[in-house]
């Protein structure tokens, strides 16, 4: 810890961004370790892949109806004030995780992590305050770089740990996120001057401060105001069925290994890692080539494809390596899909609506996020271990048969 404090200090001197990556890499390392061995927490207190699904869902609700207003408070706030109280939130999240020994605990400890989850985007923010439009791209790609390393190395370190006692990857998460909020009060600048901070005031009352900041993060507002806009409704469809499709199987993957494959902590810690090496490497290489090659409209099709084909593909397994290659194909097509989806329906709307339309397409996402892992949960414990593998294929098949019209036209507009 002294010598990365060391190398923080060092940095600084250099650039502001190099501290943030650190910053944002030793959060997804620690979150990382966590996701894989989720359900075996919930296991080791109730055992049903229902419970499990509902206490993500209760993760991602804490997401969707908070997240928003975090962006809103670092708005009038700053940014450094708010990360710093989301990474303490993250330690007693953790921390609470690692002792749970009752289902209200462990509830708590999903519930307080939700609620303070909103690092990544705060991080998002104070690179959109500290860099010019033209270095913004650059700041940008330093975060996906730095979840992406986070996401490849926590999980393996979150798997070395679980063989020493369950509780173990949890102390040592919290202990990190402490850490990481130390290391965040000392030595990250705040990016935002009290200058350009919005002012929620509307009259001079507490009442008048608090009722502007509501309206301006209230997730719903956010999603009425896009399902207005009638070029991207159809669009909005293809983009929740592909997401709820697969949006449950993080949750749900530990139970399916160990019910099918008899895999424990460790083989699936060290999956997850496997699947952020394929994510990043589609979404850091291919991502790009295959763009410029087939188009969004081809390539929205293609990952879809893949996607459906492999999700059954694992559902119906014969052994555990045909996991491999089924699941890295899922992570290859949902990173062709769906950035492709996003950006065709960022050019269906007019500029000014562009901040509409990603505001509420990320409280539409949520959405997917609370509903996935308990229609996984219930179809797991209902309706066998392959089960949620083979909704999610028809959930995404149904989605590329939706999207085929809207293909149809944005090719015809391209010819004309």
């Amino acid at each position: 810890m002294i010598l990365c404090q060391y190398v923080a200090e060092r940095l600084m001197k250099r650039n502001t961004l190099a501290i943030l990556f650190l910053a944002v890499f030793v959060d997804l390392v620690g979150y990382g370790m966590i996701v894989p061995l989720l359900p075996f927490y919930v296991q080791r207190i109730a055992p049903g892949a229902t419970l499990v699904g509902i206490l993500s869902g209760l993760y991602a609700a804490a997401q969707f109806l908070v997240g928003p207003m975090l962006g809103s408070l670092s708005d009038r706030f700053g940014r450094r004030p708010v990360l710093i109280a989301c990474l303490s939130g993250t330690s007693l999240a953790y921390l609470l995780l690692a002792v749970a020994d009752s289902l209200a605990l462990l509830a708590l400890a999903l519930l307080i992590d939700g609620v303070t989850g909103g690092n990544l985007s705060i991080a998002q923010a104070y690179i959109a305050d500290s860099t010019t439009p033209d270095r913004r791209a650059r700041g940008l790609g330093l975060v996906g770089a730095a979840f992406g390393l986070g996401l490849m190395v926590g999980p393996v370190l979150g798997g070395v740990l679980s063989l020493t006692d369950l509780s173990a990857p949890a102390l040592v998460a919290s202990a990190l996120a402490l850490a990481n909020m130390l290391f965040a009060l000392a030595l990250l600048p705040e990016s935002l001057p009290p200058e350009r901070r919005r002012s929620f005031r509307l009259d001079n009352t507490k009442q008048g401060r608090l009722s502007a900041l509501l309206r301006t993060a209230n997730p719903l507002a956010n999603l009425i105001a896009l399902l207005q806009i009638a070029a991207v409704r159809r669009l909005l469809i293809v983009v929740v069925l592909l997401n709820l499709g697969f949006s449950g199987l993080y949750s749900n993957f530990p139970l399916f290994t160990a019910a099918r494959f008899g895999w424990g902590m460790f083989e699936n810690a060290l999956f997850f890692a496997f699947v952020g090496v394929c994510a990043v490497i589609t979404q850091g290489f291919l991502l790009g080539l295959m763009q410029r090659w087939l188009g969004d409209v081809r390539l929205a099709r293609i990952g879809m494809t893949v996607m459906a084909g492999a999700l059954v593909a694992t559902g119906l397994a014969p052994a555990a390596w045909v996991l491999y290659p089924s699941v890295g194909l899922i992570a290859f097509g949902s990173g062709l899909a769906i950035p492709a989806l996003t950006s065709l329906l960022s050019l269906r709307v007019s500029p000014a609506d562009q901040g509409r339309l990603m505001g509420g397409t990320a409280a539409l996402l949520n959405l997917t996020m609370i509903a996935g892992p308990v229609v996984a949960g219930v179809s797991f414990d209902r309706a066998g271990t392959a089960a949620p593998y083979l909704i999610g294929a028809l959930l995404g098949s149904a989605a590329l048969l939706i999207f085929v019209p809207p293909a149809i036209i944005a090719r015809r507009e391209v010819a004309s």
